[in-house]
């Protein structure tokens, strides 16, 4: 398998992941958002840890830490990076605990289209002709969610733009996706202490024993779905993943309506069919792309 096949296979099992999660926040009752945020950091760098012993890429790790400290630039980048990775932790772990789920899907289904722009503007890629009409048709179900509601939210906004920025430095720092991952929850530790210093959440383990598995589980959880995403990020260009980035959103579609039970109305079918067009399309192109490289293989 090429590089970029194993890309889009990483890249759809991190939407599965990612779009399963809300649920698992909910069954984390009575935490609330901030806690839930809180112990996701605490237990991810254990789990990521797990993984990283389990591939068996410390030696990559070290040489992280080595690049760490011969690289100015690259440990000034870090904390940015933590910041704005951070940030879209807190968004999704918050938004299904207080309602403004569909603010952040709306924002993940913009998102690839503002991936395309950088991968043009910064990186000159290029678009096959059924990529760019599966964008032009997303294009047109992101424009009538906008008419339907009448209201752009900052959630939105802050999911749809400060995504980018973070894939453009990930690159730039050229880090493996695990340990690159580790190294900016690390960062975040001492802001999940300063979260639970007051919270008695401790006191939880004795009243709800699913606490001992769950928030472990928690962490990997986080651990593989944020390891496969970034390691097709490393693997695709930037266009073609911010295209299969409108798996993740669907996929929370069905998880809103399907599990958590959120209204779904008929006129939101205007949204939604053209974007599910478009993951048909790239579906289409990949598959035919896939046979091409396979008859070349085999001539």
């Amino acid at each position: 398998m090429n590089v970029s096949m194993q890309g889009v296979l990483l890249s759809l099992v991190a939407s599965l992941l990612f779009a399963l999660m809300p649920s698992y926040f909910r069954a984390l009752a009575p935490l609330d958002g901030v806690q839930v945020f809180a112990q996701r950091v605490f237990w991810s760098v254990p789990a990521v840890l797990l993984l990283v012993l389990l591939m068996r890429q410390w030696h990559t790790l070290a040489s992280a830490f080595l690049r760490l400290r011969r690289e100015p630039l690259l440990l000034a980048a870090l904390p940015l990076a933590s910041l704005l990775i951070g940030v879209q932790w807190g968004l999704f772990v918050w938004a299904p605990l207080s309602g403004h789920l569909l603010d952040v899907t709306l924002g993940y289904f913009l998102l690839p289209l503002t991936m395309v722009l950088v991968g043009r503007l910064f990186y000159g890629e290029r678009l096959r002709p059924l990529q760019w009409l599966a964008v032009v048709c997303a294009l047109l179900g992101v424009l009538h969610e906008f008419w339907l509601t009448g209201a752009f939210s900052w959630v939105t906004l802050a999911v749809a733009v400060g995504y980018p920025p973070y894939y453009m430095l990930r690159r730039w720092m050229r880090l493996e996706a695990l340990n690159g991952f580790l190294l900016e929850v690390l960062l975040m530790v001492p802001l999940a202490v300063w979260l639970v210093r007051d919270s008695g959440v401790l006191t939880l383990f004795a009243e709800a024993p699913r606490f001992y598995w769950m928030l472990p589980g928690l962490g990997l959880f986080s651990a593989l779905a944020f390891g496969t995403l970034m390691a097709a990020s490393r693997r695709l260009p930037l266009g073609l993943f911010g295209i299969l980035s409108y798996v993740e959103p669907a996929l929370l579609f069905a998880v809103s309506v399907g599990l958590l039970g959120e209204p779904f109305e008929s006129t939101q079918l205007w949204t939604y069919v053209p974007i599910w067009l478009a993951l048909g399309l790239i579906v289409w192109d990949g598959l035919h792309l896939l046979r091409k490289q396979q008859r070349r293989v085999s001539g």
